[in-house]
């Protein structure tokens, strides 16, 4: 921003930009903010309320959204009160920008899609990354996802509320915005308002205190008529009003007025209604009369295909299917987990301009995949590969060079480097005393033949499914 036509609402955004820019580079440290924060800029606009920035790439782009969304529309509006959002976007405009809402969810990136306006645009803060065509379904949650798309289809609703739970970054909020979407893409004139159960508190409790200082109850009913105006209502992570006796009677009541003008609702919690601890019985029994529908942990073959889906949205990205398979075999807590992985290991190889190999993403890795790693001993591997080829475990560390004892020495090899924390050196001297350099050429020669021998890369990937539990 510069020159003459510098209004004076640029001028004051430009001034602020500034400030907000020393902040991030105090707070982050110079190396976090010349990776990926000096290169953001800011971008003309007559929006008053507005702040909008950019990148020159769309994956530094999502990374910003995903780790200072929240920092920096707080760092603006502490500059500028009347800053309702930032956004952030690609130069160039490849990807729609996202527009960061005031009223953020703790956890879960809050973003409106840029689409033509309509009425429930201020109040909908749909992630436009999570739609029903981005979401990856197999048997552990396609009852949820069927449901989720049964109540977004026109007409009057077959079931309402739709209930959904499952542990923490499963997908329950993916199919909450995705719902949203296709409603919204149903239904240009409804109005739709998703929050966290911990903002439908806040909110309330914001307006109560209103109405005691003002001694007027228009806060309270401005709050009520809000939710009550919803089309579709959806509320994430139920589990955070549990104990809030206000709050709940509140949610009662609400929850009651939806039901009974035949709008659409859907509540997510972290488990099922009857596991709700602190939750009021008659609100159990309220959903319960919906639909619930439970999304399980994801199994391997899901993980498997969530991570091609992902590495599909990250085109410069290049990813060997062992790297992909160490992911997906090891990183099975939640699929937010397992994208989180890729992205790091996506983004250390952009900032280090290293290719993406088994030892770069184990390295880069190597807090997380400790985290999760079932221990396996260079004994152990000896004896799975014994037994997978029929061999006694002292033939693996004797002298003999026979292809059908020197290839499974060398595999056990290559599993000691992969599955243990042993150095070269250490896994030389478990094989007869051997020198690392034996060790190095044996991990070499199986990541080769695991290209071009079947049956050898068969016999790794069964060691290792044996080998990890």
């Amino acid at each position: 921003m510069g020159g003459d036509g510098v209004t004076g609402r640029e001028s004051e955004a430009a001034k602020a930009w500034g400030v907000v820019r020393k902040h991030l580079r105090d707070s982050a440290g110079a190396r976090l903010f010349d990776q990926w924060l000096k290169p953001i800029f800011l971008i003309e606009t007559d929006e008053a309320d507005v702040i909008r920035l950019g990148l020159p790439s769309a994956f530094a782009t999502n990374w910003v959204r995903n780790h200072y969304q929240d920092r920096l529309l707080a760092e603006f509006r502490a500059q500028i009160p009347a800053i309702r959002s930032v956004a952030i976007e690609t130069r160039g405009g490849a990807p729609a920008p996202v527009v960061l809402s005031a009223t953020p969810k703790p956890d879960v990136p809050v973003a409106a899609a840029a689409a033509p306006a309509r009425p429930a645009a201020e109040n909908t803060p749909l992630d436009p990354r999570f739609t029903f065509d981005r979401f990856v379904v197999d048997a552990s949650n396609r009852v949820a996802f069927n449901a989720a798309k049964a109540l977004a289809e026109p007409g009057a609703p077959r079931f309402s509320p739709l209930f959904l739970h499952s542990g923490t970054g499963n997908g329950k909020t993916h199919l909450m915005h995705a719902i949203g979407h296709a409603f919204a893409a149903r239904h240009p004139d409804a109005t739709i308002l998703y929050m966290s159960a911990e903002r439908f508190m806040f909110d309330f409790v914001a307006a109560v205190r209103a109405r005691a200082q003002r001694q007027s109850d228009k806060d309270t009913h401005a709050f009520k008529e809000r939710l009550r105006a919803a089309d579709l209502l959806l509320i994430d992570d139920l589990q955070f009003i549990a104990g809030k006796d206000s709050t709940q009677e509140e949610f009662f009541h609400t929850v009651n007025a939806i039901m009974g003008a035949n709008k659409r609702l859907v509540i997510s919690a972290d488990r099922c209604p009857q596991g709700l601890d602190g939750i009021e019985s008659r609100i159990v029994s309220r959903i319960a009369c919906g639909l619930v529908a439970d999304i399980k942990a994801p199994e391997l073959a899901l993980r498997r295909a969530i991570l091609a889906r992902k590495l599909a949205d990250l085109p410069d990205a290049r990813v060997p299917e062992e790297v992909l398979e160490l992911l997906a075999h090891r990183i099975t807590g939640s699929i937010r987990e397992l994208e989180g992985a890729l992205n790091r290991i996506c983004a250390y190889a952009q900032l280090t301009g290293e290719a993406v190999t088994m030892d770069f993403a184990v390295a880069t890795l190597g807090d997380v995949l400790r985290g999760v790693q079932k221990r396996v001993t260079i004994d152990e591997i000896q004896k799975a590969v014994s037994v997978h080829f029929d061999l006694k475990p002292v033939d693996l560390v004797s002298a003999r060079r026979a292809v059908v004892v020197a290839r499974p020495r060398q595999i056990a090899m290559y599993l000691a480097k992969r599955l243990t924390t042993r150095s070269l050196p250490e896994i030389g001297r478990k094989f007869g005393g051997r020198d690392h350099s034996t060790v190095i050429h044996a991990v070499r020669r199986i990541e080769e033949l695991r290209d071009t021998d079947r049956e050898i890369d068969s016999a790794v990937r069964v060691l290792l499914r044996e080998l990890e539990g």
